[in-house]
């Protein structure tokens, strides 16, 4: 799971630049605040940070204009099913680690965190992030980090 939660960090470690400019004030607003809290997931490297950045991402989509909700929701829904694959199988995220995963948990409950880890780390997730890139971009002009 580290490897795997690494590498479904580093999906949303990508920089991503937003604030605000052209479009929806109370989105540019909501991004601008959430700057540095963003800044500070990303930086800590840790695989877990997906998992803190998801209130954020579902604020701003919630703000968000029209055509990159689903871009928002696809990323939202992939970082939800991890955090419910590890809540199924009561493994804390912060400690698993896949090569040594702990004691008594099935191969079931491993395999759904590793299918959640390898769907948050796909193509079309990486590709839902740089529309949300592209967006915030266009309506916004601050950078943040993700």
């Amino acid at each position: 799971m580290r490897r795997v939660g690494l590498a479904a960090a580093g999906v949303l470690v990508l920089p991503l630049l937003v604030g605000c400019g052209g479009g929806g004030k109370d989105y540019c607003e909501t991004v601008q605040a959430r700057q540095a809290q963003l800044g500070t997931i990303a930086n800590a490297g840790s695989p877990t940070g997906v998992l803190a950045a998801l209130s954020i991402l579902q604020e701003l989509d919630d703000r968000a204009p029209e055509d990159v909700h689903d871009d928002y929701r696809l990323v939202i829904t992939r970082i939800e099913a991890l955090q419910q694959a590890l809540d199924d199988a009561g493994v804390d995220p912060a400690s698993y680690d896949p090569q040594r995963p702990p004691p008594g948990l099935s191969a079931a409950d491993r395999r759904q965190i590793r299918d959640a880890a390898a769907h948050l780390a796909a193509a079309d997730t990486v590709e839902a992030l740089g529309a949300i890139q592209q967006e915030v971009l266009d309506v916004c002009h601050t950078p943040l980090e993700l």
